[in-house]
């Protein structure tokens, strides 16, 4: 008897090119069955949930998978561990980011990667929706 496929959710920041091409390039359906993916800049409930959970989506994407949720390098490691290798960008993936440790030092570059490149085009941070607006010392 099958089981049934595990949900699979990731919520990344729509206006990021890299966060759009990470999430888009991501072969993840090949080893976890369907992932729905959610810009946090779409209005979709769930976000306002997870950021009265805690989670600063300006510090990292969420990966949501079999229950457990996953913020900023623990979840680019975990998708690194789950994504398909069957691809260059998923080879590259899977070698760069699913050693924890390396998930861990490289995850504070590619943060800063997607401010400067929000800044670069004239992006905001992604809005808290508890009616807080991202802190300005801390934009940039």
């Amino acid at each position: 008897m099958n089981s049934p496929a595990k949900a699979a959710l990731i919520v990344y920041d729509g206006d990021c090119v890299f966060c759009q091409n990470y999430v888009r390039f991501m072969r993840l359906r090949d080893t976890v069955g369907p992932v729905e993916l959610i810009d946090a800049r779409s209005g979709d409930p769930r976000v306002t949930g997870f950021q009265r959970q805690g989670y600063d989506l300006n510090e990292g994407m969420l990966f949501v998978f079999d229950g457990c949720v996953y913020h900023g390098d623990e979840a680019v490691n975990l998708l690194a561990i789950l994504s398909s290798p069957s691809t260059l960008f998923g080879w590259l993936n899977r070698a760069l980011l699913s050693s924890r440790t390396a998930a861990r030092l490289i995850y504070p570059a590619l943060k800063l990667g997607r401010r400067v490149t929000l800044r670069l085009r004239g992006r905001q941070l992604i809005p808290d929706d508890l009616g807080r607006s991202p802190d300005p010392g801390r934009d940039w």
